[in-house]
């Protein structure tokens, strides 16, 4: 890392932060995986037998195992630092593979998707810091946007890739986004914002420049005098003082928001049609159709407007985004229940099978171009370097919880109210997830972190510092396209 360069510093930003995404790729595979893994096994020939039980425990175990991971990485992030954390992240989903590769009993599936769980809750805590920390402010929201495309990619990949091939040289090919991330990582810098709360500040602004450049010096002199004042203040969080944090605004407002978000994406239809993608096209669309040609185009769809997701996000207000999507969703959710409904009922005075094709469209549009996205990028922004750490685990306690109700309950719930009864029941949680985020969620786009943490702590933004960032905005985006 010397003191010149010929790569800018965005060109160094996209490294680092497709270094996170190889790894998000690996982990959208795993989301996806049961969506082809479970058809295979259902076959006469398959020589693994599940009972439908043992389906929705290999589809929905990764969560539980996943609140457990969410716990191993704040230490290895906060005291050995984000690279170490990083590298940590990949031994169990590497290994988790290999045992899926290898299984020959329904045992062994489930032991491999309890490594998987393990390493995915280790990773969410990480992933968003990450971006989050190595990335500039009016490019982070473009950055964060990232992790849900890798994702996506993912469980596109999967099902493409699971569609032709048997499940286990699936997993095999799987394995090989890990791998390489780790070979980014080898080559990537330490956290600047991480070197800075360990006293490094030589190091962290020899890093801070070299990722950044030396217009965004101001932010670096901020982060540093913040924290040389945390440093002071610093001591071992007993139970008395995670108490006390957990008073403080600038740590449970940001907390509650991830909540309320969290919930409601894992509701929202992503988390559930990668595991059961083919099970809810049959219940919508009818047991004829070509139900892996729609689950590959549908994942098709959600990967090409994820990529315009990463420049409309970073065009347009997180609010705006919010709102117009999560009401998109709810709206194409309701939809979808009163057609099968009124399918159910003999009530359609017509019927083609393009009306729960478009309205499958809109709901994945809304997930693709805003929820899921979004989610990643708040997560990014909102939590104060002090306890990002603690913050981060926190609220992924939410995503653990909402994805295992999601994947373990949604069998049952179809088979007693029906795909339409289940829907009404999301349109609930969604809405009142949006409810929680309109009353907490600031605006952050186009602000630093510093900004968006004196925001929850109520202290007012200077314009001065608003006019400074659009300056420093405009004078980056020149040199980036000159």
């Amino acid at each position: 890392m010397g003191e010149k360069s010929r790569f800018s510093p965005f060109v160094k930003q996209c490294y680092v932060t497709g270094a996170v995404c190889c790894n998000t790729i690996g982990h959208g595979c795993m989301l996806g995986f049961p969506g082809v893994l479970l058809p295979q096994l259902v076959q006469p020939d398959s020589p693994i037998i599940l009972n439908k039980d043992m389906e929705s425990w290999i589809a929905s175990v990764l969560a539980i195992s996943m609140f457990f991971g969410n716990f191993m990485t704040p230490p290895i992030m906060g005291r050995l630092g984000r690279k170490a954390a990083h590298y940590a992240v990949t031994l169990p989903v590497m290994v988790g593979w290999i045992v899926m590769i290898l299984a020959t009993s329904p045992e062994a599936l489930l032991i491999g998707r309890i490594l998987h769980g393990i390493s995915m809750g280790m990773m969410l805590p990480l992933r968003s810091v990450l971006i989050g920390e190595y990335t500039s402010p009016h490019n982070r929201g473009g950055f964060l946007t990232t992790i849900a495309l890798a994702q996506c990619f993912g469980i596109l990949f999967v099902h493409l890739v699971g569609s032709i091939l048997s499940f286990q040289l699936t997993a095999l090919i799987s394995l090989f986004f890990s791998f390489i991330s780790i070979l980014m990582t080898i080559y990537s810098p330490e956290s600047p914002s991480w070197l800075a709360t360990e006293g490094h500040y030589d190091k962290c602004r020899k890093v801070f420049i070299w990722l950044r450049g030396e217009e965004e010096i101001p932010e670096l002199d901020k982060m540093i005098e913040a924290s040389k004042l945390l440093e002071q203040q610093q001591a071992k969080q007993g139970l008395k003082e995670i108490v006390s944090i957990a008073k403080k605004k600038e740590f449970f407002k940001p907390v509650l928001l991830m909540f309320a978000l969290n919930i409601t994406v894992n509701f929202a239809g992503g988390t559930i049609f990668a595991a059961y993608s083919t099970r809810i096209l049959h219940l919508l669309m009818g047991p004829d159709i070509n139900a892996h040609f729609w689950m590959v185009a549908l994942d098709t769809q959600r990967l090409l407007f994820n990529i315009g997701a990463v420049y409309v996000i970073n065009k347009t207000s997180r609010r705006t985004m919010l709102f117009a999507t999560g009401a998109l969703c709810a709206g194409s959710h309701l939809a979808q229940a009163a057609y099968v409904f009124a399918q159910t009922n003999d009530l359609l005075p017509c019927d083609s099978i393009w009306i729960p094709g478009i309205l499958v469209n809109l709901q994945i549009i809304s997930v693709a171009v805003g929820l899921v996205p979004l989610q990643g990028v708040i997560a990014g922004e909102v939590f104060p370097l002090q306890y990002r750490s603690l913050a981060g685990s926190a609220s992924l306690i939410s995503i653990s919880i909402s994805t295992f109700l999601a994947l373990k309950t949604f069998p049952g719930l179809t088979s007693s109210v029906g795909l339409h009864g289940t829907y009404v029941l999301y349109v609930g949680i969604i809405t009142a997830g949006l409810v929680v985020a309109w009353f907490l969620l600031p605006e952050t786009r186009g602000r630093t972190l510093q900004q968006i943490e004196e925001h929850f702590r109520g202290e007012r933004c200077e314009p001065e510092h608003d006019k400074e960032l659009e300056i420093l905005n405009r004078s980056e985006r020149k040199k980036m396209f000159p």
